[in-house]
């Protein structure tokens, strides 16, 4: 039986791929069996599905203004759930912020219905496009196609138009829902040479070819004295063009599941930059950089060393600030929080400046690079061996590459004689290697005076705490009430800060209540929140009513009550990308619960310790019953930030132990 299980499933994806591959991938052919299809045929429940996605970057040529990138894109979408209307909204964003902008132009967008019996085709009106200025360099160019509904086919092409050659528009074969066809083609000039980088966990078929082509134009020619006369010649040029192209085939959608810094990390995709230009008559121009490559060209940029190079905007006042200053940590975090307080982030990311160090300093506000290289300035003003460390944000992804726009970002670091202290004024919660969680990704690139480099871990290796001790009570009715105090430390502390200072105290207690299982939460407090260099402290009383089930003479409750983890949030049999914790962390609880008058211990879990290979992730779990009280302690210590792929299955087992220790019930009988 199970033979003619896998021969039956063997002979439907044989069937299928074929289907796709005969179909014809161009807009405006719509059948009813299409439209009549109810669900996908591998993904079930998905919400919606990509039939295909077809791209083309290729370059036309203007004999005053030389080579333009235009990539055509042309997209057909079967809509099966509610859930799926969302794709019907399409976002194409373009740079504008140059003299020479970036264009875009939508055509051919339909949506599709089935109407009794009958295809209804409805065009997408005027008003249906629009255009959102993101910031002074990025607007957005949207689109909304009308009448979708369960069952909807869409389609759509969109022509975009770029002046800059530097890089491909990136390609991603995979999205969040399943993609039955995905293909992409570069026709790319024999004066231009770029470096394709494949990467995700499944890959596309790639062929390359080649073709001759011809530009044609005219020349035009004025000759004489006092009247001119004009000729015309006609005139071409021959190239080679190098055409490649990649295609994936059912592609399975990209879950964007909990504990990813970042899902494109990891999705099928192709991008392209430009390495080597070779126009006739001209020396031949390498731009393909080594990481050294990168960051001396980087440093070299005016708007990157030679900032950092420039004074008299600053020096009178940060002679004043470090009067008594004499501590290395006391000058570190005195221009820290000072350059926090005098230049607002403008929430621009970017390595390079806008307007210029002084001018930032003057009208109190910059974008990144502008703050944290204010920073290292003043740093070395003061001594200290302070360097810029090049970024690539989790929203950026990782820099895997060479590549001169492998980073958005630039922090600050101090050379010391035990490594490297790590700094980012953008943020009024950062400290001495506390840093906004946005930039822990992976590596940085630390360039030292006049370009050398070096790579820097940006992710943390010490663990941040988080302690919870309490004395809780439960009387003869099930209610339990008490007193709980928490110290959040390290990241643990930058993150409490980040929520409750940005929230005003009702709306924050109120969530804690929520989160905590509905308790009712008196005597709310808050110390050292603004001391960033101490441990958060909060305290607060409670009680509540609904965390005991009686059932006859007997008390059933998890022995952490509401901070018991009751499910494991690893569900999925597979995974191939990298589990995210962000920053090593430790939740610890010491808890002493009264017992209710006339009840004694029946049962209890057993103690227990237990950990993952290399101790990655440790639990501890201790229970202490004596008479009229229990004493509990449990302590989880995830010792890495980043769990590789392969240890996956442990870790799920880990937390489905975890959830099995936290949910078994104490019992309580009474005498």
């Amino acid at each position: 039986m199970t033979s003619i299980k896998k021969i039956s499933t063997v002979c439907f994806f044989i069937l299928f791929s074929m289907t796709c591959f005969s179909q014809s991938y161009e807009l405006g052919k719509v059948t009813v069996a299409e439209l009549e299809e109810k669900e996908h045929p591998i993904e079930k429940d998905a919400e919606a599905a990509v039939l295909f996605n077809i791209g083309k970057t290729f370059f036309e040529f203007d004999i005053d203004k030389g080579f333009k990138l235009v990539t055509e894109v042309t997209t057909k979408i079967k809509v099966y759930k509610k859930e799926g209307y969302s794709f019907a909204d399409i976002s194409v964003p373009i740079y504008v912020g140059d003299s020479e902008k970036e264009t875009v132009s939508f055509s051919k967008t339909f949506t599709y219905n089935l109407v009794n019996g009958k295809i209804e085709k409805t065009k997408m009106k005027s008003d249906g496009e629009f255009t959102e200025k993101v910031n002074k360099y990025w607007s957005v160019v949207k689109i909304s196609l009308p009448n979708v509904r369960e069952g909807s086919i869409i389609e759509y092409k969109y022509e975009l138009t770029s002046p800059f050659l530097s890089n491909l528009p990136e390609w991603y074969f995979q999205k969040s829902i399943p993609v039955n066809f995905s293909k992409y083609e570069t026709i790319i000039p024999e004066y231009l040479v770029y470096n394709p980088r494949i990467k995700g966990y499944v890959l596309p078929k790639v062929t390359a070819s080649s073709k001759n082509t011809r530009y044609n134009y005219t020349e035009k020619d004025r000759s004489g004295n006092r009247v001119s006369k004009t000729s015309f010649s006609y005139e071409n040029i021959d190239y080679k063009e190098s055409i490649t192209t990649y295609i994936l085939e059912m592609s399975p959608s990209m879950k964007d599941e909990d504990f990813v810094s970042n899902i494109k990390d990891y999705t099928a995709g192709v991008s392209h930059e430009l390495s080597i230009i070779k126009y006739p008559n001209s020396p031949i121009k390498t731009l393909s950089y080594s990481w050294e490559d990168v960051c001396k060209s980087i440093y070299d940029n005016e708007n990157f060393g030679s900032e950092l190079k420039k004074a008299g905007y600053f020096e009178t006042d940060i002679e004043q600030l470090l009067q008594g200053k004499n501590t290395r940590e006391e000058k570190i975090v005195t221009l820290l929080e000072y350059v926090k307080k005098q230049v607002k982030w403008n929430n621009f990311n970017g390595i390079f400046c806008d307007d210029g160090l002084k001018s930032a300093y003057k009208n109190r506000t910059g974008n990144v690079a502008e703050i944290n290289l204010m920073l290292v300035s003043m740093l070395r003003f003061a001594g200290l061996e302070a360097n810029p460390v090049l970024v690539s944000t989790k929203s950026n992804g990782i820099p895997l590459f060479p590549s001169r726009t492998a980073f958005n970002y630039v922090i600050c670091a101090v050379e010391i004689p035990d490594g490297v202290i790590m700094l980012d004024a953008t943020d009024m919660n950062s400290s001495l290697n506390i840093m906004p969680t946005r930039v822990l990704n992976w590596q940085g690139r630390l360039i030292r005076k006049e370009g050398s480099s070096v790579f820097v871990d940006l992710r943390p290796s010490f663990v941040s705490k988080e302690n919870t001790s309490g004395l809780l009570s439960i009387d003869v009715e099930g209610n339990v009430s008490g007193k709980l105090r928490t110290q959040y430390f390290d990241y643990n502390a930058y993150r409490f800060r980040n929520n409750y200072l940005y929230s005003n105290n009702e709306n924050y207690i109120e969530s804690l209540e929520k989160k905590l299982g509905q308790i009712e939460i008196d005597d709310y407090l808050v110390t050292n929140e603004n001391i960033l260099s101490k441990p958060i402290l909060e305290e607060f009383s409670f009680k509540h009513s609904d965390l005991i089930e009686i059932i006859g003479d007997k008390m059933y409750f998890s022995p952490l009550l509401f901070y018991s983890l009751n499910e494991n949030p690893f569900k999925v049999e597979k995974r191939d990308y990298p589990i995210d914790f962000v920053y090593p962390q430790e939740d610890k609880y010491t808890i002493t619960i009264n017992l209710p008058e006339g009840y004694v211990v029946e049962s209890v879990p057993q103690n227990t310790v237990f950990a993952i290979e290399n101790s990655l992730l440790v639990y501890r779990f201790n229970l202490n019953p004596s008479e009229g009280k229990i004493q509990i302690g449990a302590t989880l210590t995830i010792n890495e930030a980043m769990i590789t792929p392969n240890n996956y299955n442990y870790l799920k087992d880990f937390f489905k132990k975890v959830v099995e220790n936290q949910t078994e019930k104490i019992v309580l009988k009474k005498i």
